[in-house]
């Protein structure tokens, strides 16, 4: 029996995980057959079926059922490579033994025909299945009607190659589903069934990933994957991450470091303290993102389906036309063995689908194939400032000195008094005097006090420090003569100010700098046709002005306050814009909501702002953005190429088939042709694998300064 488990279950709504290698026209069949059960939708890429369904019905019936009296109808599969033998075979008994003595009825007796219709068997029960339970023919309707009269008229050749070419147009879509799903898959499957539980006693012990619980801490060595989000107790390892963010570059971690669940330990030995197991995890909640998106059609997809479904009776109609007006069994055939369905339908499910597998290899999760198509369209982008366009982390660019004092000792006094706080501002001064390899001054730290809102006051050894604002100063009654330089420079830049003993030392200027790659991926979404770039930020206008100037931005809204986010969002797209709005914070969500594509970005990123949008760039590189628009761009054009070749190829055979000037077994062969050509026009997007040569920043350059004022 098939593996099967329950994913998520709320009333009414179940999703199974359903290890199962059927075809999932049979898993979904089997499944809706269920009294109450209202839909069923298998997802090849992630082997799951999603089942809407009676409250009444609890989800551990769905397992009870398939084990019981679905277990042997969920055992049929299509075993594509057996079809195309069974096909040949049927093809070389025609040839063997011709029954030409044969007409009407008598043809379908032939040992060639018996073949082809056993051949054939899965097209001829999908085909009459649409007419009786959806009463509308679909392409199989066709193809079954024109083998049966490629039959009748004593061809069974025709028959076949309709049979060969769509078996193998078949399994072009279903290696392209495969190649798609392989970085789903891999997440899934943790290969984890053991785990190394500590205890508290510091024992290790190796036990089962079930026995493990939020709270344990487990160990994982050099070479294993990690098998639950949680944070590094102890050690150090270097990681790939890229199951989760898409970056094929190790990361190093260390204490007090998040790791994640489908990481592997490249190298080092790490104590994890566990937070979250099982479907809560990272990798999870990914594959549940795109286990939806898969579900999700764009409009061109949706267009595709009912542009199919519409141009199938108009192959009868005309197969009706011209037997009326011609009386020709053969311009009859042509009629029904050359449509527009197959080639528009498969091609664009396979373009979307091929598009959202690879936007997630790169680390980059796109919700739905809408917002494929909506992303090829962006014009307008709106980047939030902090921890989007900027890291989001305090550095210390400046230090500017006063009153005879240096740099090196401004820091030292600084960093000493500050080493205790967990403020962004005293870890990025703790950072540089750690870089600069500054030896500490002993004090007591009971004689630290922390003045909210202004800074610290603190006495380190024997001189007593202030760092903070020119409130913190005046307070203190610092010597005023210092204060004009200080205006100075506290009216343009984020200012720290530093009194040593009563006076003015110095000036310590702190910036939250562009992020690494930022201005390269501005520049590239310019070339993919994103005519505006315009930053939102709750930053003072002096602030907002340099990052605007860095990165030469189109506009920028400073001081903008989280509510009034969404509205700017709203006047670019009544002015026309096709907006794409990129944030990573909950200030973020509702401006996230309103624009044509939402996305979160980097590491930092808050859950709210996650459910919020549209697409989810994993990992801290900001040129995934613009990949994906490319990407995006390059999967319309496809489903447009498909469309105009399926159109043509198709056109064209139709006239020389009404015309009589080709053979029904040749009409059929240029009508599967062309929808193996756009199916592998599709596949494309798939077979040519880029990646973006990601590299660490560089260590930032700090530039001293110094003034005597």
């Amino acid at each position: 029996m098939s593996q099967i488990r329950i994913l998520h279950a709320i009333p009414g709504r179940t999703r199974l995980f359903f290890q199962c290698e059927s075809h999932p026209r049979i898993i979904e069949a089997n499944f809706r057959s269920v009294p109450g059960v209202y839909s069923a939708v298998y997802t090849l890429e992630t082997r799951s079926i999603l089942i809407h369904h009676d409250t009444s019905i609890p989800p551990r019936y769905f397992i009870e059922t398939a084990k019981t009296r679905l277990s042997e109808p969920l055992k049929q599969e299509i075993n594509y490579k057996k079809e195309l033998a069974i096909g040949g075979l049927a093809f070389l008994v025609d040839v063997l033994f011709p029954a030409r003595s044969l007409v009407g009825i008598k043809q379908l007796l032939r040992p060639g025909a018996l073949m082809s219709v056993y051949a054939s068997r899965h097209i001829i029960v999908n085909g009459t299945k649409g007419v009786l339970e959806t009463k509308k023919p679909n392409a199989d309707t066709l193809s079954t009607t024109a083998i049966f009269a490629s039959l009748l008229k004593g061809n069974p050749r025709s028959a076949l190659v309709i049979l060969l070419m769509s078996t193998l147009s078949e399994i072009i879509t279903e290696m392209t589903a495969k190649r798609t799903s392989r970085y789903v898959r891999d997440m899934m499957n943790l290969d984890v069934s053991y785990v190394w539980k500590v205890y508290a006693h510091g024992n290790e012990k190796k036990v089962s990933i079930e026995d493990i619980s939020v709270g344990d801490e487990i160990m994982v060595f050099e070479g294993e994957k990690v098998c639950a989000d949680g944070v590094v107790v102890s050690g150090a390892a270097s990681i790939d991450e890229s199951s989760i963010t898409g970056e094929y570059f190790p990361k190093g971690i260390n204490q007090n470091e998040k790791v994640y669940a489908g990481t592997i330990v490249k190298s080092g030995n790490i104590k994890v303290k566990v937070e979250q197991i099982g479907d809560q995890t990272a990798v999870s909640k990914i594959v549940q993102l795109i286990e939806d998106a898969q579900q999700k059609k764009a409009p061109i997809q949706s267009y595709a389906d009912e542009l199919s479904e519409r141009l199938v009776p108009v192959s009868f109609l005309l197969a009706g036309i011209i037997f009326v007006t011609t009386r020709s069994w053969d311009r009859v055939l042509n009629m029904l063995v050359i449509d527009f369905v197959c080639g528009i339908k498969l091609s664009t499910a396979a373009a979307i689908s091929a598009s959202i597998g690879r936007a997630a290899r790169k680390g980059a999760l796109i919700k739905g194939g809408e917002y494929v198509q909506s992303l090829s369209a962006i014009d307008t982008v709106i980047f939030d400032k902090t921890g989007t366009l900027t890291e989001g982390k305090p550095v210390v660019k400046q230090i500017i000195p006063y009153n005879g004092y240096s740099e090196r000792e401004i820091l030292m006094y600084v960093a000493s008094a500050e080493e205790h706080s967990s403020h962004p501002i005293a870890e990025a001064m703790m950072s540089l005097a750690k870089k600069w390899g500054l030896e500490l001054p002993e004090h007591d730290h009971e004689t630290m006090e922390q003045i909210v809102g202004h800074g610290v006051k603190a006495r380190v050894g024997e001189t007593d420090v202030l760092v903070g604002n020119k409130k913190l100063l005046l307070k203190e009654k610092v010597d005023t003569r210092g204060l004009k330089f200080i205006d100075k420079l506290a009216q343009k830049r984020n200012a720290v100010l530093v009194a040593l003993n009563g006076q003015v030392a110095g000036v310590i200027v702190i910036e939250d700098e562009v992020r690494h790659g930022m201005k390269r991926t501005i520049n590239q979404l310019r070339r993919t046709g994103v005519d505006e770039v315009v930053m939102i930020t709750g930053d003072r206008e002096l602030v907002a002005r340099e990052v605007h100037q860095e990165l030469q931005l189109d506009a920028f809204y400073s001081e903008v306050l989280p509510h009034e986010k969404a509205k700017y969002v709203k006047d670019f797209k009544q002015a026309g814009g096709n907006v794409m709005m990129v944030g990573d914070g909950i200030n973020d969500a509702p401006a996230l909501a309103f624009a044509d594509v939402g996305v979160t970005m980097g590491g930092k990123r808050t859950d709210i702002a996650v459910e919020a949008s549209d697409v989810v760039i994993t990992s801290d590189n900001p040129m995934i953005l613009s990949d994906v628009i490319q990407l995006s761009k390059v999967t319309m054009e496809k489903i447009h190429q498909n469309f105009t070749m399926t159109i043509a190829v198709n056109s064209v055979a139709i006239l020389l088939g009404a015309f009589g000037v080709i053979a029904p077994i040749v009409g059929a062969a240029i009508h599967n042709a062309a929808t193996i050509g756009v199916l592998l026009n599709s596949t494309t997007l798939l077979l040519k694998e880029e990646r973006v040569q990601w590299k660490e920043p560089l260590p930032s350059s700090t530039t001293y300064l110094v003034d005597s004022a």
